[in-house]
């Protein structure tokens, strides 16, 4: 995989990135298809395109390519629960401006049914998408062809931010 290139300079640090990781999601209250939700919302909103064309495909068979679509548009749809609605807008909110969320915005949370844990790790799992994301797209990690063409045509058309798809495997190749 591509972003494997970018990460071998420290695998030390991926590992205990991803194990930090593993840790918050392992035992979530949140379902993976809300994770889903919430990667699709962050790495749109981030313009991943990476993340978004991978996260997009996991989405579109947990509901259906249509919907995969819409989060990573930032669409409503029908298919989406009123929490996972909710999950995608806080998604949204926290990459645009974190220092810029309310009362207002936790509240509509509490009311679409989320704890205080689902908040907390809610927005726990956006940041680290954030920072794999950062480290992905500063380096100029592309999509690879293969996830690409895995997804869906529709969670492909809406896909229209980030690095192009496949055209070489990083600014930051192997032998510097």
């Amino acid at each position: 995989m591509n972003y494997n290139r970018a990460w071998t300079w420290r695998p030390d640090v991926a590992d205990a990135f991803l194990a930090l990781r593993g840790l918050v999601t392992s035992t979530s209250s949140l379902s993976p298809r809300e994770q889903a939700v919430l990667t699709c919302a962050t790495a749109s909103t981030l313009g991943d395109s990476y993340c978004s064309l991978a996260w997009g495909k996991m989405l579109a068979s947990a509901v259906d390519p249509s919907t995969a679509a819409a989060v990573l548009s930032a669409s409503s749809s029908e298919a989406l629960t009123p929490r996972e609605e909710a999950l995608a807008a806080w998604a949204r909110k926290v990459v645009g401006n974190p220092n810029g969320t309310t009362a207002q915005d936790v509240d509509a949370l509490r009311a679409a049914d989320c704890s205080e844990r689902d908040i907390f790790e809610a927005t726990t799992f956006i940041a680290f998408r954030l920072a794999f994301s950062t480290v992905n797209d500063a380096l100029g990690v592309e999509p690879d062809r293969q996830i690409a063409e895995a997804a869906p045509p529709e969670v492909q058309n809406a896909v229209r931010h980030g690095r192009a798809r496949a055209r070489h495997a990083s600014l930051y190749p192997v032998d510097c």
